[in-house]
């Protein structure tokens, strides 16, 4: 990609833009880290229980969900598509996680895809330099501070098809309030299910704070370490990598290789065995008829994307 393909994907936020983007991304990395501080308090101290850790992995998997089906292989890739009933689902849960509204997120992901590694990507760990200094100073750009950035990915390039829908813009226009209902919903729950003085404050730490702040540092390891780190059976002319331990945890987005090499799947894994949950949730829904048209690639196309790998190395 050229340097001017790139300056024209983006545009220099202003003043005021700027200062309400950064105070939203600082906001999102600190307050979250400020209850799994609590919450490690918690655990350490004997002050939990059994309901505060379930409601921890319930809201892990919903968050996981509505990021990894939703906001990225439905809305970023158009992978399926389903009903505005399981849409809602899927934008609801998705804003929960914390991540931008979903405009944000797309635009930001389909620009990444488009400049992958190059000039023009969000948060590519690789455009710093190849010393060692270079590249710890790379990875931890491509984790967190990305998203401090002047710059921002231009709607008209990247979200046309966002912008022309009504519902999907109800959804972006009232992200605060589902990142709200993601922190007092395990909260409500919490109190429900225990009657105790402290199961408001348990439910708040372990399924909302803490919840966001491990769920968003493992979906932000699928930028920095699965584009330095990992396994490269395709040849993406990028740094894309497939990193299991990331896999396991963001429910298959870190098979990054595979999914640069075929953008547009439902399934990130190309084999059963690799680890991909929101891949085979979206099969299980599609047996269902809650998901249809679900785009993969042929085994044919996938064995050659292969052999094309292995001649060029």
């Amino acid at each position: 990609m050229s340097a001017t393909a790139a300056a024209n994907a983006v545009v220099r936020l202003d003043p005021v833009s700027l200062r309400i983007k950064r105070f939203s991304a600082l906001t999102t990395m600190t307050l979250p880290l400020i209850g799994t501080a609590a919450a490690a308090y918690l655990l350490w101290s004997g002050h939990y229980t059994a309901t505060d850790l379930w409601l921890f992995a319930a809201m892990y998997f919903v968050h996981m969900f509505g990021i990894t089906v939703g906001f990225h292989r439905y809305l970023a890739h158009k992978a399926f598509k389903t009903s505005p009933a399981f849409e809602a689902v899927m934008m609801i849960t998705g804003s929960m996680g914390a991540q931008g509204p979903l405009m944000f997120w797309v635009i930001t992901h389909r620009r990444h895809h488009r400049f992958s590694d190059q000039e023009g990507d969000p948060h590519s760990p690789n455009l710093h330099g190849w010393a060692l200094k270079a590249r710890m100073r790379g990875l931890w750009y491509a984790h967190m501070p990305w998203m401090l950035s002047p710059e921002a990915s231009k709607v008209t390039v990247f979200g046309p098809d966002v912008l022309r829908s009504r519902r999907l813009m109800y959804f972006n226009r009232t992200y605060p309030q589902w990142v709200l209902l993601g922190l007092a919903l395990p909260a409500l729950i919490d109190y429900a299910i225990t009657r105790t003085p402290t199961a408001l404050l348990g439910g708040l730490v372990f399924g909302g704070l803490a919840r966001i702040f491990v769920a968003n540092q493992a979906a932000w390891c699928v930028g920095s370490i699965c584009h330095a780190f990992g396994h490269r059976p395709f040849d993406n002319d990028d740094h894309s990598a497939n990193n299991w331990p990331v896999a396991l945890f963001t429910f298959g987005e870190g098979l990054q290789n595979n999914h640069h090499a075929f953008p547009g799947s439902y399934r990130h894994g190309v084999t059963w065995w690799e680890p991909d949950l929101s891949g085979w949730l979206l099969m299980a829904l599609g047996k269902l008829h809650i998901v249809w048209n679900l785009r993969e690639p042929d085994k044919t196309t996938i064995t050659q994307r292969r052999q094309e790998a292995r001649t060029t190395t």
